[in-house]
């Protein structure tokens, strides 16, 4: 069905190999939404099942711009190389409005997240069984 799919965009849609296997990415994607205040995130430990989720951040009342990075626990999160570069939200995220990250697949194991800019707490974590 994929396939057929694929094939349908590269014909009648304009699209690129590639954006299409996009398109079909952001429609298989769940979404994991959290929200930041003041110096925090609302949710401090999340559990989901493997698989590819787009992360909604939101910005409620910081009073400045926040992100969103994700690290694999045990790894140092001060050292981008070690940052999941795809969970990074696409555009900084203002205050009242909220922003989505690409598509990121999750692998079984433990994540923490943070946000610098904000700043909040590295003891954040996302299990993924």
């Amino acid at each position: 069905m994929k396939n057929v799919i694929l094939l349908f965009a590269l014909l009648f849609g304009g699209f690129s190999a590639v954006e299409a296997q996009d398109a079909m990415k952001d429609k298989m994607a769940k979404t994991i939404a959290l929200e930041q205040t003041i110096g925090e995130f609302t949710q401090k430990q999340i559990t989901v099942s493997e698989g590819t989720y787009v992360f909604d951040i939101s910005n409620n009342g910081v009073g400045h711009d926040v992100g969103f990075v994700l690290v694999k626990k045990g790894l140092d999160i001060n050292k981008p190389e070690n940052h999941i570069k795809t969970a990074y939200v696409t555009q900084p995220v203002q205050t009242g409005t909220s922003q989505t990250s690409k598509p990121t697949l999750l692998e079984k194991g433990e994540y923490v997240y943070f946000c610098p800019l904000n700043p909040t707490s590295s003891d954040n974590t996302l299990l993924v069984q």
